[in-house]
């Protein structure tokens, strides 16, 4: 008799231009989870509308963002890949646990303050219980592991303390504990000219990133001119310390070669920065570039990929509905 696979849950929101950080912090290791476990993979449009977002510029994002999951390898006969708005069940249940999360746990969330900023008034009350529709996505298919940075370590721990309420408060074992997945070498990539700040699309300068649509010559121009220091490469990952686009470089070399730290600066220990780019750019090409050359085929075909986001929320919903006509039961609500 088989083994029933443990169920994944992840979701990327759709803010378009997706970026090496996109692709070696979360999407190259959603490709390799699809084969050992069963994968729900969302572009999260709801969480991308707590910031007012130009509704076609939207829809050209959850587009792009779904070609980007498609041309990495995500394959959607193993996997299923859809957007959150098709399935109403998401935010049905984050009202849910909106009822049920204290405001202090909202509280201590750090990523509000650091998105709200000095506006923090003016702030959506979106943003503010996003944490809640994060913790919808992940609960309403009983899913036991989600891959997470760093960053979002603190949102899966409310996601916890919000399904043990609600167990406590229904008297249930409805939801299971959710356990994280952080994955391989160097998932935090950095910006390529500023060691000290995550690569983001948001940097005004394009030469701060590669993204996944980008073509060899704009990769190997971005490689090139990334920022690095004059000292050689140290023989271990430990004399990197205080030297972070050394670090990033080395971090991103690692990362796309399935190796460690140590193991590059031990077969690269002495050699100075140019030699060390031109290897970093024949292997970013190798790695990025049929990516992105099959990203920008399906972003010219939004029929089919409209037809994917399609049929992956029919299969989101089939395991949701049930889920949520159970939650319903638990907390009282009349059914017709």
């Amino acid at each position: 008799m088989a083994v029933e696979k443990e169920r994944v849950f992840s979701g990327v929101q759709p803010t378009g231009n997706l970026h090496l950080g996109n692709y070696l912090g979360a999407i190259r290791n959603w490709v390799k989870l699809q084969h050992d476990f069963n994968c729900i993979y969302c572009v999260v449009d709801l969480h991308a509308i707590t910031m007012f977002q130009d509704p076609e510029t939207l829809r050209a994002s959850t587009r792009e963002v779904a070609a980007g999951l498609i041309a990495a390898g995500i394959d959607p006969r193993h996997a299923i890949i859809f957007n959150q708005s098709q399935v109403h069940e998401h935010a049905e249940l984050a009202w849910i646990f909106n009822c049920i999360t204290r405001i202090g746990w909202l509280n201590r969330m750090t990523q509000f303050k650091d998105k709200a900023g000095k506006n923090r008034e003016k702030a959506s009350s979106g943003l503010y219980v996003y944490p809640n529709l994060m913790a919808a996505d992940i609960l309403l298919y009983k899913a036991t592991r989600v891959p997470v940075g760093e960053d979002q370590k603190q949102h899966l721990e409310l996601t916890r303390d919000i399904a043990q309420k609600f167990n406590n408060d229904y008297g249930v074992e409805f939801f299971n504990e959710v356990e994280p997945l952080i994955l391989g070498e160097a998932t935090r990539v950095m910006s390529l000219k500023d060691g000290s700040k995550k690569m983001s699309k948001s940097d005004p300068s394009e030469m701060s990133r590669i993204t996944m649509t980008d073509d060899a010559d704009t990769i190997l121009r971005r490689i090139r001119k990334a920022r690095t220091d004059a000292e050689p490469i140290p023989e271990s990952a430990e004399g990197l310390a205080g030297r972070p686009e050394a670090a990033n470089l080395i971090g991103i070399y690692a990362a796309l070669s399935d190796r460690s730290r140590d193991e590059v600066c031990a077969e690269f220990a002495g050699k100075g920065f140019a030699d060390f780019k031109n290897a970093l750019s024949d292997l970013c090409v190798d790695k990025l570039a049929p990516i992105g050359e099959e990203m920008r085929r399906l972003t010219q075909d939004p029929a089919y990929v409209d037809s994917i986001l399609r049929e992956g929320a029919e299969k989101a919903q089939a395991i949701a509905a049930p889920i949520l006509r159970e939650i319903h039961e638990i907390v009282g609500f009349l059914r017709p």
